[in-house]
């Protein structure tokens, strides 16, 4: 299993070393600035006679390293600024991920891609378009994401441990996200029983929040820990053929009633990318919500240059 990562950035390099050391497959890590990749491939390798595991690591700063890739995972591009939304990166991400994109097409046409970098919903489906890959071929990490922080703050309320807590997440990678109490599990109960309305919104909230305040405190570049964590674990679903549900960012053609859009949804995640699009029940509240968050993303595709 090859396992390509395009971005050598603090999420790409996390994202390689998890994967290594997970015994995923052999991990080429690819960055445009010289010797970024190479460096941090090698500072990698190093630590294998420490951990006493057995793992390949190569970086490079040549894009044709990604040949014949069974994944490639895209954290290439800018990363947010204090203050700035995720869609004000569009303009410049969509330019350099078009590039990365056309290389994929040619190099690794066979490959299942991992869309990271932002505004993550927009970049899904540039990548889909560009690649012109088959839809299950093509996804989004996103709402996996947005769920562990909603778990990790449901934690925090209820002192309870975060693994106890299986949360749910739908929409927008970004202030259009719907965290949804109903379907969100403490040892399979309701978040609802444990929580009044009032407490569950302001939840909600810290929870669309969560990446603007770690960028605030951060002054320079974004969260890279639980991202990397949340790359992993898409990645191995994919990997190992898992046939694990996930909430990644994938493209419908009708389901929820929504098309030719991409947006955060459950999914059965196997070997050939996305196998299942999983419908949630949703109240009139949810869905009006819901398709809000895809009208928003809606609005700005036409300024993707997928021509």
């Amino acid at each position: 299993m090859k396992i390509s990562i395009i971005g050598a950035g603090n999420v790409g390099a996390i994202s390689a070393m998890r994967i290594a050391q997970c015994g995923l497959g052999d991990v080429v890590l690819v960055d445009i600035a010289k010797g970024l990749a190479k460096g941090k491939a090698l500072d990698l390798e190093d630590a294998r006679s420490i951990l006493k595991i057995n793992y390949n690591v190569q970086g490079s700063d040549d894009i044709n390293a990604i040949r014949d890739s069974d994944i490639v995972v895209i954290t290439a591009g800018l990363a947010r600024k204090p203050g700035m939304t995720r869609e004000e990166l569009l303009a410049k991400n969509s330019q350099i991920l078009k590039e990365v994109c056309l290389s994929i097409k040619s190099l690794a046409a066979n490959s299942v891609v991992i869309m990271v970098t932002n505004p993550l919903d927009l970049m899904t489906y540039l990548a889909l378009k560009v690649t012109g890959f088959s839809k299950n071929k093509v996804l989004g990490m996103g709402i996996s994401l947005d769920a562990s922080r909603f778990a990790n703050l449901i934690s925090e309320e209820l002192n309870l441990q975060p693994a106890d807590i299986d949360a749910v997440v739908i929409g927008a990678h970004g202030e259009g996200m719907l965290p949804l109490a109903k379907h969100t599990k403490i040892k399979g109960v309701s978040l609802e029983k444990f929580l009044n309305k009032e407490k569950i919104a302001s939840l909600v909230d810290k929870t669309v929040g969560r990446g603007a305040e770690i960028v605030a405190f951060l002054g320079s570049g974004s969260a890279f820990f639980a991202p990397s964590a949340a790359v992993t674990e898409v990645v191995k679903a994919v990997a190992k053929d898992e046939k694990k549900i996930l909430g990644v960012c994938a493209y419908l053609s009708g389901e929820y009633g929504i098309k030719d859009t991409c947006i955060g949804v459950p999914c059965r995640l196997g070997k050939t990318g996305i196998e299942n699009i999983i419908e949630l029940d949703l109240s009139e509240e949810e869905k009006e919500k819901f398709l809000h968050s895809a009208d928003s993303i809606r609005n700005l595709l036409r300024q993707l240059p997928v021509g």
